[in-house]
């Protein structure tokens, strides 16, 4: 009887997902401010964001969309 393959063996499709939309693309960003950005001092999980989802993001901070 044929070994079952391992699924850490099987190939991924190229790219890497978004954590904020879960679309498959080919980079990801994690933008990390230095100045009064919380997320530099509280423990928390790094998310890693999509081109777009990134600029949707730096909109809202910079509160030119809600």
């Amino acid at each position: 009887m044929p070994d079952s393959p391992d699924p850490s063996s099987m190939a991924r499709p190229p790219g890497l997902v978004c954590d904020f939309c879960g679309e498959r693309v080919p980079s990801v960003r994690r933008v990390a401010l230095d100045q009064g950005y919380e997320r530099l001092q509280t423990p928390h999980k790094e998310r890693y964001a999509c081109a777009a989802c990134s600029e949707r993001k730096e909109r809202e901070r910079l509160g030119l969309r809600r």
